[in-house]
């Protein structure tokens, strides 16, 4: 495990775009949180090249990337937004340069894919959190998802527990074991290619948004047959935003999906944590210690930063 150096007043955040094109007009209204928070701004070159669905060619993504990693002048990594993209460059990511300059990255959805590919691949703690265009430049930003960013000033456990939202335990136990996962869709593309997401002794944190039960329900079986599920210590069951049929045919729910795939596992599961593409939205790094209670619903997670 690589912990990144923490934050303080008067560091200078990268902003990159390795999906798709951001919201041009909320990532603007986004840097007046920043400043808020005391730090300076550095552009990606790229952020605002539109290439289709992507922000830019896969290379002119690649760069910003790499260029953020590679400069000295910035302490720490936010993306733009998701949409769909970064799996397209994982394979061409210099993962020793990043290794070499570890530094905050935080972002989630389609980011899913490069939060796993950096962490497999250099051990390297990155957060899984709301994004600028996507989240903060919106005109509802909840209190607690701003709240969230202060721990990469200052290392701090993280507590999750009912205070925050309701909590239903759908297999018993407690476990500790470093968090990985994040959007569903992507942990399931990552199967069968050189980033798989590694599951074993580790808790599987999972969320994701529009997919119908079905859909849910074909991705968790992969998992399954992988052995994904079965290898993790403990499911942490984040938001499933809009997971509902979208026509009037018969459907078994969001909730018979879980159950069905995740109850009886011999670990600890809980679902209704507010991670995801939600309001608000807890933001948690990917790769650091965690311990999950089903017996007190509860998520403690360790420092994602040093001092």
């Amino acid at each position: 495990m690589l912990l990144p150096k923490k934050l303080k007043r008067g560091d200078t955040v990268g902003i990159i775009a390795p999906a798709s094109p951001p919201n041009q007009s909320n990532l603007e209204k986004s840097l007046s949180f920043l400043k808020e928070l005391g730090v300076n701004v550095k552009m990606g070159k790229h952020v605002n090249e539109v290439n289709g669905y992507l922000a830019g060619s896969d290379g002119e993504r690649l760069e910003d990337l790499h260029a953020m990693f590679q400069d000295p002048s910035v302490q720490a990594i936010i993306c733009a937004g998701g949409g769909y993209g970064t799996a397209r460059i994982a394979s061409a990511v210099d993962y020793e340069l990043i290794k070499r300059n570890p530094k905050i990255f935080w972002g989630y959805s389609d980011i899913t894919f490069l939060h796993t590919a950096i962490r497999q691949q250099t051990g390297l703690v990155t957060f899984h959190g709301p994004m600028l265009a996507s989240d903060v430049g919106k005109e509802e930003f909840h209190a607690l998802s701003k709240k969230m960013f202060y721990q990469l000033f200052e290392p701090m456990e993280l507590h999750y527990s009912e205070e925050i939202s309701p909590l239903e335990v759908l297999a018993e136990g407690e476990r500790i074991g470093e968090i990985v996962g994040g959007n569903l869709s992507l942990i399931q593309s990552s199967l069968g290619t050189p980033f798989e997401l590694e599951t074993e002794g580790k808790l599987l944190f999972i969320e994701d948004i529009d997919e119908e039960p079905y859909r849910i329900d074909a991705m968790l079986n992969q998992l399954s047959m992988a052995g994904k599920l079965q290898q993790a210590c403990g499911i942490i069951v984040g938001d499933f935003k809009n997971a509902v049929p979208t026509n009037e045919k018969p459907s078994l729910s969001l909730e018979e999906v879980l159950e069905h795939y995740l109850g009886k596992l011999e670990t600890p599961v809980i679902k209704g944590f507010k991670i995801g593409h939600c309001e608000p939205h807890f933001s948690i790094p990917l790769g650091a210690k965690a311990k999950l209670s089903a017996r007190s619903k509860t998520l403690t997670i360790m420092p994602g930063v040093r001092s």
